[in-house]
């Protein structure tokens, strides 16, 4: 069966049989079936319906309902805090409530009322009676609760299989509890089929790590198992996620083979929504077998069609993987069948027995039909959710003698962990497309018994026994990459230069083709050798000053041969690079974990960028001689850029900025940080070999010292892009402060957690960005911000330090680690941060130091606003913790040190997100999930304040490129077409810009004015488009991920004798850009140009070139962060000598940041210096379930 087959349209009870694949014999029982869910459901009429599910039907008939309950669940539910979840009720009564139950509408009533006077116990009051509704879908799991539940539920003769729902497990405490209440099940007397789950017992973990992961479930499973057996409880193993499907199978399997399990039956779930299942099914068949014919006992297989669809889709499309699971619903009940029909027979239930777990009425009497007809009645139990269509319960417990019914367990006072089981039960009895949104009609309503019916024959038309084998959808397999190299090249010159950006995925740690390539990295790694041999020829040929020089003018001459060439070919060859990389991809991972002591996990998705950052560029690089883009301007290239990279990021960064620097018609002389210098010289290498001349990017693998320091102040050299602490940017302007420096610096970055964030998912995203590759990401967290109740929540308190006291510290050679070393291990600042408390704080959890450069986690609490750990970026494994009262106190701190580069806030209250995203000052903004892992162009990266340096924008987008040369005017040419921008009228302006504009129109010569209207219309045009729009650029539905422009103060300096059209163009793109503008002219203005000027806001002084000398020296002195000053001056005047001047009279300090080009009328170059970059990620689901959080924000 092919997994893209078109299904059948859907079938009629006479459909003639060439249109359908199903043979006589099942479609015959499939009509069967119809026959019998017709009387199924004909006497369900006359069974009770319990009032709670009529209540909940009638909430989800409504087209607000599902919306509704959801949002009930999550916001009044779910918090402990009951002031959150009072004004989480009051939201939602100021909404549609005439379609609720009289209860509850009461109850919501007095949410809008009354609960201005008791706001709790209107809430209390709320919750209890939701409770009351879906209160037969999870059943209490206390002492008192459970019995009569229980006893109740088996009455007709069902039996039931308890499943125990609980907090997220986020380490090995919680996994142990959980498996304790789990065990205390097992030895209920009331309780003989409980279903637990790998990942409740073993915690979160590497998925490269397989083999660890397993033998670790294995350890925490078989004391269970073996209570189980002795217990006479039946164990079934429930199957999650995809990525957990080998996993699962592979623990389960392990555990019987057991010597003391042989004699004990188990069961396993496979899920008919995964093309994989019935080659599992196959696998498990032939396993089962051979247990069986040795001795021992058969096993039980649930079939069941897959509950969590909404999550797989969420991880296919956030990584950019195939879909895991069918195209569509009737795919999925072909397959359901496919696997019923295969394994209900006598010879293969001598070793499965069969579970047949679902709700559709009609695929419960196709398999009642097929047990009987293949004589194995004694092998099959049909299986329900508890609490869903009781009546139809009845009626087929009737015919098969008893049911199976899953029922999920809780304990009251965690009733919000029941959220995610809770929306996919709401969401199946509402979506139309699922048999349950139609069950209470099936018997009174004809159509909808139809249409259920045409469904059913639809899909079993599809059902073919002898289709090959379905394949699985992920078919990504590195082994076979690796061993085919790099692809050869195809296409013209302009296919190749064209191709359209498409993010490159990951390795998928659920593939075993993967994880064999990731264990072959692994064992090379600690003998890897790579790049050594290039470090050492590059440091011997670059050992003095005049090497130096030399290699410098060699680059300078191969860049005036790289600008040569067609801006396609430079484009296609950087999207070559871009395939080396990907097809060395292995090899990339090898050396950083050999070098930079990254794991697998880390540098897996580096590579990936590196590769995104080849492609993003060569695109951009095209638009740079687009004349449509550029707008009466021209880029012009510099000669020689050196790019300064980190260590933490030893892949992608420095990739990003050779490519960057390339795109931009640059040489490139790459000088990594000494602790990541083999990591370069294998980039370079990818270079080389896709064709990059070796005199055009070559590797400078140099020390510390006096030559690096003569590098990248070498004369020669025209822009330093640099990636590191600001601490070197100072260090490097000290040198030479009229460097052209673009710097991507420093961050000390925070997660804000108010009371409405969903407590464990907060935690997940805290750990994970404080400790992921040992906290030595610039973006990482190493401040937790919680914001009232949160900061006194014992269950965030302890998920926090049992989740990161949990980690697994290994190097990288170990696939299970999930921290790998501090790859400086003696930094000064990194070990104080891990040792050195402030007054005040205490240590929650202590760091230790194992050797090797290896650290445990650190958590410090009792940090205080001001205090050093507050202020202080450590690049450790440590995190503090804050404790503030408000929201709005939270924003002040996290705003109160230097750096704006990361920020993330863990809220699901749309006011809260608001007032966050209008005060909180950082470059990359992430709602609800981690605040590391930027993607080229989906996250473009870079910060504000001393994050970031110079006149530089976002790597990865869209405009990082202009900051790599000169755009200068090209007045005269590129006029466009006959009533193109040239031509047009400012009618359609800014009243503010127009008013520029009118205010000089009679003291403008006609080739000015033209230029200068050109201008204005071209900055209406790209502000309508981009800048003045919120931009996402990915079209994902599980995340949002918007590029906004925040308007910014500049101080613009006209010097003496600038033309006056010019003055105006950068006034009116200032003015359109919406911030405070101060200005400084050498030369008085037209009176109505002042006037127009003042009416925009903007500050004018006169002041001569002293004064302005002085005030500018001022402004650098003062400690403002990121400053920025745009100076203009005539038209002889070159940029060059406006920089030279300016950045001698600042003394090169990194805080300012000028603009000295030439007024041009692209609108790029020109509005860029009065705005802010802003990159918003924002989790768009919860649980696979849309929630447009930022709404009518964003």
């Amino acid at each position: 069966m092919p997994n893209t087959a078109v299904p059948s349209p859907p079938q009629r009870t006479d459909a003639p049989t060439e249109r359908r694949r199903c043979p006589d014999d099942l479609w015959q029982l499939g009509e069967k079936a119809v026959a019998r869910a017709r009387r199924w459901a004909d006497e369900s009429a006359s069974e009770p319906t319990p009032r709670s599910a009529k209540l909940l039907s009638r909430i989800l008939a409504d087209p607000d309902g599902l919306t509704f309950t959801t949002r009930f669940v999550d916001d009044v539910v779910r918090p402990t805090d009951l002031d959150v979840a009072g004004d989480a009720l009051k939201r939602l009564s100021a909404g549609r409530t005439d379609f609720l139950p009289p209860a509850l509408a009461g109850a919501m009533g007095m949410g809008s009322t009354a609960s201005r006077l008791a706001p709790r116990t209107v809430t209390a009051i709320a919750r209890r009676v939701f409770r009351e509704i879906v209160g037969d879908l999870v059943v209490d799991a206390t002492d008192k609760g459970l019995g009569p539940a229980l006893a109740r539920l088996r009455k007709g003769g069902n039996r039931l299989n308890v499943n125990l729902l609980g907090e997220a497990v986020l380490g090995e405490k919680e996994a142990a509890r959980r498996l304790a209440e789990v065990s205390r099940l097992v030895t209920r007397e009331d309780v003989d089929y409980v279903s637990v789950k790998v990942s409740a017992v073993t915690g979160p973990h590497n998925p490269w790590g397989f083999e660890e992961v397993v033998a670790h479930g294995v350890q925490a499973l078989l004391p269970l198992y073996r209570l189980a057996r002795d217990h006479g409880t039946f164990l079934n193993l429930d199957m999650e996620d995809y990525k957990d499907l080998d996993l699962t199978i592979a623990v389960f399997t392990a555990i019987l083979d057991q010597e003391d399990m042989r004699g004990y039956e188990a069961g396993i779930v496979l899920q008919a929504y995964l093309p994989d299942s019935l080659g599992a099914m196959q696998r498990l068949q032939e396993w089962a077998s051979r247990r069986v014919a040795a001795g021992g006992s058969r096993i039980k297989v649930r079939i069941v069609k897959g509950a969590n669809l909404s999550m797989e889709r969420v991880d296919a499309e956030i990584h950019g993987w195939e879909l895991t699971t069918w195209p569509s619903k009737q795919a999925t009940d072909t397959n359901y069948k496919r696997m019923l029909s295969w394994a209900m027979t006598p010879e293969r239930t001598r070793a499965i027995r069969l579970g047949v777990a679902g709700q559709n009425l009609f695929d419960i009497a196709f398999a009642y039909e097929l047990r009987a007809a293949r004589g194995v009645e004694d092998s099959v139990e049909f299986e329900m959710l508890s609490g869903m269509a009781t009546g139809l319960q009845e009626v087929v417990r009737r015919d098969t003698g008893h049911l199976l019914l899953y029922v999920p367990v809780v304990d009251p006072h965690e009733f919000d962990v029941a959220i995610s089981y809770l929306v996919r039960r709401l969401e199946e009895n509402a979506a139309p497309e699922n048999f349950m949104s139609g069950v209470f009609d099936l018997a009174a309503d004809e159509a909808v018994f139809d249409r259920e019916r045409d469904r059913f024959l639809a899909a079993l038309a599809d059902l073919d026994p002898d289709a090959p084998v379905p394949e699985p959808n992920r078919r990504q397999d590195r082994l076979a990459e690796r061993e085919a190299g790099v692809p050869e090249e195809t296409g013209t010159l302009e296919e190749r230069a064209h191709r359209r950006f498409v993010s490159e995925p990951d390795s998928d740690p659920a593939l075993a083709a993967n994880r064999q390539w990731a264990r072959d990295i692994a064992a090379a790694i600690s003998d890897s050798t790579r790049g050594m041999a290039e470090v050492e020829a590059g440091a011997a040929r670059l050992a003095t000053n005049a090497a130096v020089d030399t290699l410098v003018a060699a680059t300078a001459e191969a860049a005036g041969v790289w600008q040569s060439l067609d801006p396609a070919e430079r484009a296609a060859a950087l999207h070559r690079v871009g395939d080396v990389l990907a097809a060395r991809r292995a090899e990339l991972i090898e050396v950083a974990g050999s070098e930079a002591g990254k794991t697998i996990d880390q540098s897996d998705p580096e590579v990936s960028e590196a590769i995104d950052f080849c492609h993003h560029y060569a695109e951009s690089s095209l638009l740079l001689h687009d004349s449509e883009h550029m707008v009466g301007a021209r880029f012009a290239p510099v000669d020689v850029t050196v790019v300064a990279s980190p260590w933490n990021f030893p892949l992608a960064i420095p990739t990003g900025g050779v490519a960057a620097a390339l795109a931009a018609g640059s040489a490139v002389i790459l000088k990594p940080a000494p602790p990541a210098r083999r990591c370069a010289a294998e980039l370079v290498r990818a270079f080389h070999d896709a064709g990059i001349p070796e005199d055009l990017v070559v590797l400078a693998p140099l020390e510390d010292g006096d030559v690096s320091r003569h590098l990248v102040t070498h004369k020669d050299v025209d822009r330093v892009v640099l990636t590191g602490s600001y601490d070197t940017a100072r260090l490097f302007r000290s040198w030479k402060p009229d460097m052209h420096l673009l710097g991507e610096t420093s961050g000390k970055n925070a997660i804000i957690v108010t009371p409405s964030a969903d407590p464990d998912i907060a935690v997940r995203d805290a750990v994970y960005s404080a400790f992921a590759h040992a906290g030595q990401k610039c973006s990482a967290s190493s401040l937790l911000v919680l914001v009232s109740s949160a900061g006194t929540s014992e269950r965030i308190a302890r998920q926090l330090v049992d989740a990161t006291a949990s980690l697994r510290v290994r190097l990288p050679l170990s696939l299970d680690s999930q921290m790998g070393p501090v790859v400086v291990p003696d930094d000064e600042k990194a070990v104080r941060g891990l040792t050195t408390l402030g007054s005040g704080e205490h240590w929650v959890l202590k760091p230790r130091y194992l050797g090797d450069g290896l650290w445990t986690p650190g958590i410090r609490a009792g940090v205080v606003p001001g205090s050093e750990f507050h202020l202080t970026e450590y690049f450790a494994p440590v995190i503090g913790i804050m404790r503030v009262d408000t929201l709005q106190e939270a924003i002040e701190a996290v705003n109160a040190v230097d750096y704006g580069l990361t920020s993330g806030l863990q809220t699901l209250d749309a006011t809260e997100l608001a007032i966050w995203l209008e005060g909180v000052q950082a470059g990359n903004l992430y709602v609800n999930r981690g605040i590391t892992g930027a993607i080229v162009r989906r996250q473009p990266f870079g910060g504000w304040k001393r994050s970031a340096i110079g006149s530089t924008t976002k790597a990865g987008g869209p405009s990082y490129l202009l900051g790599l040369g000169e755009v200068e005017p090209a007045r005269g040419k590129d006029k466009g077409e006959p009533g193109g921008p040239g031509e047009q009228g400012t009618s359609a302006l800014d009243p503010r810009v127009a008013s520029l504009c009118d205010a000089v129109s009679g003291q403008l010569g006609a080739a000015d004015l033209a230029e200068l209207r050109r201008a204005m219309v071209a900055d209406a045009s790209a502000w309508r488009a981009g800048y003045g729009a919120n931009r996402d650029v990915t079209g994902l539905a599980c995340e949002r991920n918007i590029l906004r422009y925040r308007a910014v103060d500049v101080v613009v300096r006209a010097g003496q004798g600038t033309a006056l059209a010019d003055l105006v163009r950068v006034m009116a793109a200032g003015v359109r850009a919406g911030g405070f503008i101060s200005l400084s002219v050498a030369d008085r203005l037209p009176q109505p140009l002042q006037n127009a000027l003042l009416a925009a806001g903007v500050q004018v002084a006169v002041e001569d070139q002293g004064a302005w000398d002085a005030r500018l020296a001022e402004l650098s002195a003062s400690g403002g962060l990121g400053t920025r000053v745009r100076v203009i001056g005539p038209r002889e005047q070159t940029s060059a000598a406006r920089w030279s001047h300016a950045s001698r009279v600042t003394g090169g300090s990194p805080d300012i940041a000028l603009y000295t080009g030439a007024v041009t009328a692209c609108p790029h170059s020109e509005l860029l210096p009065f705005l802010r970059e802003q990159a918003v990620a924002i989790t768009n689901h919860r649980f696979g379930t849309p929630l447009d959080l930022a709404e009518g924000l964003l």
